[in-house]
């Protein structure tokens, strides 16, 4: 008789949870999201695909999600914050969804299709609607966890990525011609073809064109400390997110004012943007008053080892979390009324 109210104790509370996601790991992270902020954000512009903060965002209004980005595997939120949201109102947009470690104190302004907002703290100056907005969470097992988890899976993967294509060996070339460079791709059998510079190399040059050939994944390893991109790219950026990857390994200052083509990769990098980026992007911190486009990475490069040798450690969904927490308590409960019986 007590088996059947143990297991309906148990699904009731598993039902109860919130959706989460699973976490994303590797190379499929510059696919998923269209920005990547391994710390705090500070924003007063926009994103058209999804967002992941590992840190607080600030700034003043923006928004989030204002176009359709490509289907999910993950069912990732349109934006993902592991700390507080703060600051001016964020407007989410086209069914984006959000998830929210901390608080928020600024607002959301959940536009167009319904949307489900998941928050571990306490939520302010938002008008629920059609919508589903769960508040409290953190006290959910497994809610605070995931997150943390997935931070943590971005912050070792994204910095092991970005030094594994340093260690790439140059097959391509960058003719220059005053101040005009342009890069020839010569992909090996995989599709994959590297250039290696540095950043006094990309000082010198102030426009840039690109020649695929081909290939499916472009890498440009700049090496350098402080980076400034500041070129124009000849025939536009559209195109370039989708297949090439600016890598900036060793970046710990980067600062962008002119449109840039291409996903960039620094994952160390206190950056500050004025343009937009057509592509994925990763930095550890920044500030942005300038939007990104979508066209995030879609070409097939994988590592050739992979970025933990032993391979990503397998995450415990927050529902198994939740079903087990759950499970050994009401166990534990029953235990001692046998107990108390029996005495």
């Amino acid at each position: 008789m007590k088996k059947p109210l143990l297991a309906s104790a148990v699904s009731a509370l598993v039902l109860a949870l919130p959706a989460m996601a699973s976490p994303v790991v590797g190379v499929d992270a510059l696919k998923e999201w269209n920005l990547i902020v391994l710390g705090d954000l500070t924003s007063s512009s926009e994103v058209e695909g999804r967002t992941f903060v590992g840190g607080n965002l600030d700034g003043n209004s923006s928004n989030y999600q204002i176009k359709t980005p490509p289907a999910s595997s993950y069912d990732t939120p349109g934006l993902t914050v592991v700390g507080d949201v703060l600051g001016g109102a964020k407007n989410l947009n086209n069914a984006s969804g959000a998830v929210v470690g901390g608080n928020v104190t600024s607002g959301f302004n959940l536009n167009g299709a319904a949307q489900t907002v998941q928050v571990g703290g306490t939520i302010a100056n938002t008008n629920v609607n059609q919508n589903t907005v769960n508040a409290g969470l953190a006290s959910t097992p497994g809610f605070t966890e995931a997150l943390q988890q997935q931070k943590s899976l971005l912050s070792s993967g994204m910095t092991d990525l970005s030094q594994g294509m340093t260690k790439l060996a140059s097959n391509s070339t960058v003719t220059v011609s005053g101040n005009r460079a342009t890069f020839n791709a010569t992909p090996d059998a995989s599709g994959v073809a590297v250039f290696n510079l540095t950043s006094e190399d990309l000082n010198r040059i102030g426009e840039i064109q690109f020649n695929l050939n081909g290939a499916d994944t472009a890498i440009v390893n700049v090496s350098g400390t402080n980076i400034v991109l500041n070129d124009n790219f000849l025939g536009g950026t559209q195109g370039l997110g989708e297949h090439v990857i600016w890598n900036f390994a060793d970046a710990t200052s980067l600062s962008l004012s002119t449109a840039w083509g291409g996903s960039v990769l620094a994952p160390g990098a206190a950056a500050t943007t004025g343009n937009y980026i057509q592509g994925s992007a990763v930095f550890g911190s920044l500030v942005q008053n300038g939007e990104f486009h979508l066209g995030t990475y879609t070409g097939g490069y994988t590592p050739s080892t992979p970025t933990d040798p032993s391979g990503p450690k397998p995450v415990p969904e927050p529902g198994t979390w939740a079903l087990m927490l759950a499970g050994l308590g009401l166990v534990a409960l029953l235990l001692r009324r046998r107990r108390g019986v029996a005495a």
